[in-house]
């Protein structure tokens, strides 16, 4: 049976265990068009209470894409000319929990803390180029 769309998944990373949803919005313009398009990756701290949700936000912008699905994944983000995710996959959910992390983020914040994705998603994606450098 496929897992509902809208059911937060469980990801434990280093002892700990999170919830976590994507949802994608954005706004619809007079003629139909859809604009300002984000994907919003959201971690849940376990159990409830022992700490604050990590919210990390794709914003469309220049040279990014953001879609909502057709003719790409609908957890796809990155750049037209660079790296990219697939943020459904719980491997590219760890990593970007990871550079979070690196950056300062503490799983037990007693506030919702939203950071931009998109440095994330460079420190990720750089990470990966590295390792799969079969030179280092």
């Amino acid at each position: 049976m496929p897992r509902h769309p809208k059911k937060p998944r469980r990801l434990v990373a280093d002892g700990r265990t999170y919830l976590w949803t994507l949802r994608h919005s954005h706004r619809v313009l007079d003629n139909g068009r859809s604009t300002a398009c984000r994907q919003t990756l959201t971690l849940y701290p376990q159990p409830a209470g022992t700490g604050a949700p990590l919210r990390i936000v794709f914003a469309e912008g220049p040279g990014r894409y953001v879609p909502g699905g057709f003719p790409m994944g609908s957890g796809d983000v990155g750049y037209v000319r660079g790296g990219s995710l697939n943020v459904h996959e719980p491997g590219a959910v760890r990593a970007l929990l990871d550079a979070a992390s690196a950056r300062g983020w503490q799983p037990g914040e007693r506030q919702v803390v939203e950071v931009d994705g998109w440095p994330l998603l460079e420190a990720v994606t750089a990470a990966a180029a590295i390792d799969a450098d079969p030179a280092c």
